[in-house]
């Protein structure tokens, strides 16, 4: 037990601080997300909606492709209609609330998805990549550095 008393002031601090928790039916065969990187960790008020969940939409495609063999890249799969499969190219926000994806589907048409932040529902998906010849594309870590320069 903990002794420490913490200010109120800091325990509101400390309850939007950013953490993980997953739980996988076989832990060896899944590697989830393990820990929120030291920069996200840092509270900002000034963070809008859409930032939150930029930032953590990179730490989920950068874990998803690591678990990729070099045949394959990460695409986002969407629930309703025939909507297909967009192949992810690039990622950005619009404050306060927008998350847009930029991408290709599997025939090579350009595809853009403009989300609201309370509509986000992403399932990450693994498809061949495009070019046999050419390496697999990894977009989670252009991502991940450019968070690390901001």
């Amino acid at each position: 037990m903990s002794d420490e008393i913490s200010t109120s002031a800091e325990a509101a601090e400390a309850a939007v601080l950013p953490c993980v928790h997953e739980v996988h039916s076989d832990p060896d065969a899944c590697a989830g997300l393990t820990k929120v990187p030291e920069k996200l960790q840092k509270p900002d008020a000034a963070k809008s909606p859409a930032r939150w969940a930029y930032e953590r939409l990179i730490l989920y495609i950068q874990n998803f492709e690591q678990q990729l063999d070099a045949e394959h890249e990460v695409a986002m799969g969407f629930a309703g209609g025939n909507t297909g499969v967009l192949r992810i190219e690039g990622m950005g926000y619009f404050d306060p609330d927008i998350i847009t994806f930029y991408g290709s589907e599997p025939d090579g048409s350009r595809t853009q998805l403009v989300q609201h932040v309370s509509q986000l529902n992403v399932m990450l998906r693994s498809v061949p990549k495009p070019r046999e010849e050419e390496p697999a594309t990894r977009i989670g870590f252009r991502l991940a550095s450019d968070l690390q320069q901001e």
